[in-house]
């Protein structure tokens, strides 16, 4: 039991200290900028103006911007509670993807619990969830991505009807922030165990 905590301690340490240098050394990608237009059925809901609007998301960095997204606000809990908001707000050119509250509703209420008060394997969920560079969506179509945690996750698709890891879809994706290239799924991805 001791072993494991030691090696659970030394990889959240080796996540804590990673997390900023491959964060940092994404910065340029973002300067790429493309003017794809957010798609997908659940951009509809989005606001047509305020600070949650596709517009004010554009001006906040990534965690302050799903912060003022009602669709957003497990995961806005979640990154807080991981400690991430300022890791991921001060991050430049990266894509996340982002759960919905639907999408964390699928997890058993117990279990999303225990996740959420697990901050060393939280933290390696989230960051499952961020790519350290700026994806467009023509990557989107057959891609397969490196991720902050460390592993890989893959995109399939076309014509604005995307999969990550053959299950979570993109039901709004290319949504940009000042820092970030957002694709909200509706599916919690897991890292390879």
């Amino acid at each position: 039991m001791t072993t494991h905590r030691i090696r659970r301690s030394a990889a959240f340490a080796a996540v804590a200290f990673a997390l900023p240098v491959a964060l940092g050394v994404a910065a340029p990608a973002f300067a790429d900028s493309h003017t794809a237009d957010p798609y997908g059925p659940a951009c509809a809901s989005v606001p047509k103006d305020g600070s949650g609007s596709l517009a004010g998301m554009a001006k906040d960095p990534v965690a302050t911007a799903a912060s003022h997204n009602p669709a957003l606000s497990t995961l806005v809990t979640a990154v807080k509670k991981a400690g991430l908001v300022d890791t991921l707000n001060n991050a430049k050119g990266i894509t996340v993807f982002a759960p919905t509250n639907q999408a964390f509703a699928k997890i058993p209420k117990a279990d999303l619990a225990k996740l959420l008060g697990d901050k060393a394997e939280l933290t390696k969920v989230l960051t499952y969830h961020v790519v350290g560079e700026k994806i467009t969506p023509k990557q989107l179509a057959k891609g397969s991505f490196k991720t902050l945690e460390g592993a890989t996750l893959s995109t399939a698709g076309s014509g604005g009807s995307y999969t990550v890891n053959g299950k979570a879809k993109i039901v709004c994706g290319d949504v940009q922030t000042a820092n970030a290239t957002v694709n909200v799924i509706d599916t919690v991805l897991s890292p390879p165990m």
